[in-house]
């Protein structure tokens, strides 16, 4: 193998399918977890699982990395004694590998490894914070994408003045090009995914584009717009038309419906604003004696605002089209941002999130076979 893949450290020979008890799976929904490929390395996944084991009794885990390694790790935390499965994975993804030869030579890879419990019915949900390119394309060859989705979509939740707190956003990153089909299908699993996963009976969706005008736009977009307005009754929601850059984290609407190109550029903006504020907020109260007095004063309130703009804690982009749910996390992630993840994981493991967007698809699919052979006959 080429060392564009780095191999861990060979440790005691162990079974690829070794488990830690027969427990894990008791009840539990079971979540799939690349313990590599992190910045932060295995130890921030380990302390992470661990976190949501304490608050969720409901949660099992299968682990893939170096199993001697994760057991040194796991063990030392009782919370996870019982709920923990390993299989075997010496090889990592590393995140400046390209997906192109992670696909040929990453057979051997905790990524691999992961969606293969995922594919084989073994977990629900696989969660990773490992390259997102490589991800991506190990899903789609692994789980492989559902009938009538051209392009799988990354979706992500965006802090908004919504009553629930946030919006969806998608494509953030998963394909740079979309096309009006593209387009509707991002509409339809949006809509979905805000339904079971924020509890919404009737999401209101938005087109990003450059005004509100119906005038504006690309040609793809105008035509995702009529497209997506017309399927708007059948698929249970409430197209609100063009929106803006300003509407992302405003209450216009709950999802965001843009190509991967505008999305990914739009939420690097977004996390680069919210870690400039915080920096200038930390200057302007060192700035003085009475500064610093009133953030003596103010801090129960920032704390709460720090705890509201955190992006550990909606750490979580969510891969929507495939034979299966992949939450990817941030590569930066702590255990409090891979806690967020597998909370995220958990939720739409108990919503079948993967089978309400294949049956949403379906039935969008049915319906346009059922309006090209009216007009068909019409002719």
């Amino acid at each position: 193998m080429s060392d564009a893949i780095r191999h861990t450290p060979a440790g005691p020979t162990t079974e690829a399918t070794e488990h830690s008890g027969a427990s894990a799976s008791q009840g539990r929904i079971i979540i799939s977890v690349d313990a590599m490929g992190g910045d932060r390395g295995p130890n921030a996944v380990v302390a992470g699982i661990a976190r949501s084991a304490k608050k969720n009794p409901d949660i099992g885990f299968i682990l893939h990395g170096p199993t001697s390694d994760l057991k040194r790790m796991v063990q030392r935390r009782k919370v996870l004694r019982g709920r923990v499965e390993y299989r075997d994975a010496r090889d990592i993804v590393r995140m400046e590998d390209k997906p192109s030869h992670v696909m040929r030579h990453g057979k051997d890879t905790s990524m691999w490894s992961c969606l293969e419990s995922v594919r084989n019915k073994e977990a629900t949900v696989a969660v990773s914070c490992g390259n997102t390119g490589a991800l991506m394309a190990l899903s789609m060859i692994r789980l492989r994408k559902i009938p009538g989705v051209n392009r799988p979509a990354i979706a992500v939740l965006w802090p908004s003045r919504n009553p629930s707190g946030f919006n969806v956003m998608l494509d953030v990153g998963a394909d740079v090009r979309a096309d009006e089909e593209d387009l509707l299908q991002y509409a339809l699993m949006g809509a979905s995914y805000a339904r079971n996963g924020m509890h919404l009976d009737r999401p209101r969706i938005g087109l990003l584009n450059v005004g509100t005008e119906e005038n504006k736009g690309r040609a793809e977009l105008k035509a995702a717009h009529d497209l997506i307005e017309k399927a708007a009754p059948g698929g249970h929601f409430e197209f609100v038309g063009f929106v803006e850059g300003g509407d992302i984290p405003g209450d216009v609407c709950d999802v965001i419906v843009t190509d991967g190109f505008t999305g990914n550029i739009a939420l690097k903006t977004g996390e680069g604003t919210a870690k400039l504020i915080g920096d200038l907020l930390k200057e302007a109260f060192k700035f003085s004696p009475l500064s610093r007095i009133a953030a003596v004063l103010a801090l129960t309130s920032m704390r709460r605002l720090q705890k509201r703009i955190d992006p550990r804690r909606v750490n979580g982009g969510v891969f929507l089209g495939l034979n299966g749910t992949v939450v990817k996390s941030h590569g930066s992630a702590d255990a409090t941002g891979v806690a967020a993840a597998v909370k995220l994981a958990f939720q739409l493991a108990q919503q079948d999130l993967t089978n309400k967007i294949k049956a949403r698809v379906a039935s969008a699919s049915a319906s346009e076979q059922d309006a090209a052979e009216v007009n068909k006959v019409a002719e």
